[in-house]
């Protein structure tokens, strides 16, 4: 249809009712949110409840829950029967707190007022090309998150779940050595590297964070012990010297490219002339752009400084601070490998 071309009246009645279904898509995730908070998800698994059933055990106000509960059914989290009784769904299984492929703190953070705030604000993005998160909570993400331990607990879970869902396609994806030390920089929890040494028992591991992340830590484990230590630290300041390995997952997308530049020079500085960088993030290709990597570059304008950048505008990045791509490497989700060396 050419664009001059008005649309047919059935075309019409669907775009309507697009338009206006998207304009109430916020309510989605305040549902979600509710639901997360009062772990319904866990209270299902030994089986259906009624909404009063939920309330009493949740302590809400059981004819607003079920309108809760039944408007998440139409999407698919829980599903409701003629007796008016809710049930799990694959999608609430997910939601569970007692399951290894659980989401649930990812998802508490992506509903989190930090994340819906700075959104509300975005036409203050678009105007001024700053995110709003830094006037709404009074410093940058990564600044704000050390005053608020609760957030940045959650924040480390979340990470460490998402972590949990693509780090054995990574490792898998990359022919690591036999021997040598790998750096995790900003490697939250651990879980990434502890994957890294566990599928490669010659290496060396070093997890780099800050102090009160590193309390938490999950590399304590029989598969990798003796292999690793910790490093408290600021990437921006400096990271351990001399490793074969260095380490950036999930972390250069969602920074500027000034203080994308500041870390890459940090780690270049680091490193010897056989070390290598592996720069772990979405690669935005030239078409046919996945649509998980342009959503995460909304998060990445709303919240963030970063962007998910093409190979070019990496290249270029990296070019500034005396460092060369190899080769990208694609993994069986959304991130790429892009192996890093010294100019």
């Amino acid at each position: 249809m050419s664009d001059a071309q008005p649309p047919q009246a059935t075309e019409i009645a669907a775009a309507v009712r697009q338009v206006l279904g998207d304009s109430l898509g916020y309510l989605y995730p305040a549902a979600l949110r509710v639901a997360l908070r009062h772990d319904i998800a866990d209270h299902l698994t030994d089986g259906p409840k009624t909404s009063q059933q939920l309330a009493e055990l949740t302590g809400t106000h059981a004819p607003s829950l079920h309108r809760i509960l039944r408007f998440l059914a139409t999407r698919g989290i829980f599903e409701e029967d003629d007796n008016a009784t809710f049930h799990l769904t694959p999608a609430a299984h997910v939601l569970r707190t007692d399951v290894p492929y659980s989401v649930r703190s990812t998802a508490l953070l992506f509903t989190d007022e930090m994340y819906w705030q700075s959104a509300g604000r975005l036409e203050d993005t678009v105007r001024n090309g700053t995110t709003a998160f830094n006037d709404i909570f009074g410093a940058p993400f990564f600044d704000h998150l050390p005053g608020d331990e609760e957030r940045e607990q959650l924040f480390s879970d979340a990470m460490d779940t998402m972590s949990a869902t693509e780090q054995n396609g990574i490792v898998a994806s990359y022919g690591f050595p036999e021997t040598g030390t790998v750096v995790d920089l900003a490697g939250g929890l651990g879980g990434f590297l502890r994957t890294v040494l566990a599928g490669n028992p010659g290496l060396h591991g070093i997890l780099f964070e800050r102090e009160s992340v590193l309390q938490r830590h999950k590399l304590d484990e029989p598969v990798v012990e003796g292999r690793w230590e910790t490093a408290a630290g600021d990437f921006f300041e400096h990271v351990p010297p001399g490793a074969d390995f260095y380490v950036l997952k999930r972390i250069i997308h969602d920074k500027s490219d000034a203080d994308g530049l500041r870390i890459l020079r940090t780690v270049r500085a680091a490193m010897t002339e056989r070390s290598r960088l592996l720069v772990v993030d979405p690669v935005r290709p030239p078409a046919d752009v996945p649509p998980s990597v342009t959503l995460s570059d909304m998060v990445m304008l709303t919240v963030f400084e970063g962007r998910e950048r093409t190979e070019q505008e990496l290249e270029e990045l990296l070019a500034a601070a005396d460092l060369k791509s190899l080769r990208v490497i694609p993994t069986p989700g959304a991130l790429s490998i892009v192996e890093v060396a010294p100019v």
